[in-house]
This record gives C-alpha cells, sequence and structure tokens, in this order.
C-alpha cells in the first residue's frame, strides 16, 4: 500500500495573516510542517500544495517539493484533491501547514488504520486527543467532535460538545486537523459542493459526514500545536526551546 502526505498551504489567514511562513525558531511554519512529514519516513512521496510564490520558494530552495494550485480552493482537502489524480498512491494524508509538531507514531497511526481495515469500511481517518480543562473546552478554536462507541465520528463542531448539562466539565475530545483518506474517497469529495454545516461552523469535516463518509478517528495522547494565532506561535516557539535541539 502506497502512501503520499500532501500538505495545503494557503497565505491567506483570517485569524492571523501570513503565519505559515512565521518564524518559529529559525526556520519557518510550513518548513517545519514539511520536514515533519518527510522525517517521519513513511511516505513514498511528500508535497506541499500552496496558492502564493513565497511558500513555494520557501519549501523548493530548502530542497523540498512544492506544488502551485491552479485554481482557488475553499478549503485544504480541496487544494490537495486538484493534484490527487496525478499521485501514486492508495492513501493519501492532508497534513495542515499549521501543524509542525505532528509526530510518527500519529501518522503511523493513521496508516496502521487502512492497513488492518480488511472489509474497508473506512473512508476517512483522523486524530483526536482528550480535552484537559474547561478553558480549553469553551475555545472555539478547539474543534470538538463526538464519535459512537466503534469511534467513528458522529458531529464535529466548535461549540462545547457534548454539554455538560448537570456535573459540569467532565470528558471531551479535540480534533487535531489531519486526515488519512482513501485516493478514491479524496478524489469524490472535491466534486461535492460545500454542504449547510460546513458553511455554518466553517469546518470542511462536516461535509464529509453529511454525504455519508465514516471517519475513523483515533485516540493520541501526543501534544499538538496548531497554529491559529499568534499566541499559538508563542505558545509552538516555548515548546520547541524546551523540546528540540533544532
Amino acid at each position: 500500500m502506497k502512501t503520499a502526505a500532501l500538505i495545503p498551504a494557503r497565505m491567506a489567514s483570517e485569524r492571523f495573516p501570513e503565519k505559515l511562513m512565521k518564524d518559529l525558531l529559525g526556520k519557518s511554519v510550513i518548513l517545519r510542517t514539511y520536514e515533519a512529514a518527510v522525517n517521519s519516513r513513511l511516505f513514498d512521496e511528500v508535497f506541499v500544495i500552496t496558492d502564493h510564490q513565497d511558500i513555494l520558494n520557501e519549501i523548493k530552495n530548502h530542497g523540498g517539493k512544492a506544488l502551485m494550485s491552479k485554481k482557488n480552493h475553499a478549503t485544504g482537502t480541496d487544494r490537495i484533491a486538484e493534484f490527487a489524480p496525478d499521485i501514486k498512491a492508495d492513501i493519501i494524508i492532508n497534513i495542515q501547514g499549521d501543524e509542525p509538531f505532528i509526530d510518527t507514531r500519529q501518522l503511523q497511526s493513521l496508516i496502521e488504520v487502512f492497513e488492518n481495515d480488511t472489509r474497508q469500511i473506512i473512508d476517512i481517518a483522523s486524530l483526536m486527543i482528550a480535552i484537559k480543562n474547561e478553558k480549553q473546552f469553551l475555545n472555539p478554536n478547539n474543534v470538538k467532535v463526538v464519535t459512537d462507541e466503534n469511534n467513528f465520528a458522529l458531529y464535529f463542531s466548535r461549540a462545547p460538545i457534548p454539554y455538560p448539562r448537570s456535573n459540569g466539565f467532565q470528558t471531551a475530545y479535540k480534533h487535531i486537523g489531519v486526515y488519512a483518506f482513501r485516493k478514491s474517497v479524496l478524489m469524490e469529495i472535491a466534486n461535492l459542493q460545500e454542504s449547510k454545516l460546513e458553511k455554518i461552523e466553517k469546518l470542511e469535516n462536516l461535509r464529509f459526514l453529511e454525504n455519508g463518509y465514516r471517519i475513523k478517528m483515533i485516540t493520541t495522547d501526543h501534544i499538538n500545536f496548531g497554529i491559529d494565532t499568534e499566541e499559538d506561535l508563542l505558545e509552538a516557539q516555548k515548546f520547541l526551546k524546551q523540546n528540540s535541539n533544532d
């Protein structure tokens, strides 16, 4: 089974403009994300898919592989799907460009889900981590996910779900924005219109659910930093100083 990692990298960002080119202890956010994917040694191919020449140059100038989108895309999934037909892989993993601390164990767990899925009932796989406190739970930048008994996603939301009606905050899970797709599923999704719930919450994963795709959620205990705000960048810099020799 061949696997590829595609990293959508859009320059514009409503909450944190040009965040992918921000400095993260001597390297840009997007370069650190790309290197993390390559250094995992799990993929036959790794590409950054971007809409901006500066990001393209940043990756290529450091010996990496990057491709320029020919179309405008609403989501990262739509962006990587533009190139999916030409990628020689059975499984394509979408690694968000602002997730520089994705680790090898997480990526391996996504690949193993499909290796073990002999009945091919899984369309997409993704990651979730337990939320530790109420502040994180209430933060709309932390996307929450609820699952069924077999850890298939039931819903994703920026709202606090499941809502603790009686006993206060207890257990909840944060979605980590990494997706593994069967290649055929990725190409199908790219032909779907933006869905009603997707428009409301601004979450592309709701389009997948609304159209009946089965998303297997995998629990991880590895802390990721999705860099959505300037505060996130400062936290990422602090984390990197404490945990890296790079």
